[in-house]
């Protein structure tokens, strides 16, 4: 028998607020994730579920 596993975890793909650049992202970042073209953070760690402190466009489930 086979047990299917749920990650809670996922991929989201980010606007960042200031340069409007799109990111994937971690959900359950573990360092803080900044924008590659501004460098405003978009992701803190919380340990756990991270902080988005940007706009969610898609979620990858």
């Amino acid at each position: 028998m086979e047990i299917e596993r749920k990650t809670r975890s996922k991929f989201l793909r980010v606007k960042c607020i200031d340069c409007e650049n799109e990111q994937v992202v971690f959900d359950h970042a573990s360092t803080i994730v900044k924008c590659n073209v501004c460098g405003r953070t978009l992701v803190e760690p919380r340990g756990g579920k991270a902080e988005i402190k940007s706009r969610v466009i898609e979620v990858f489930e």
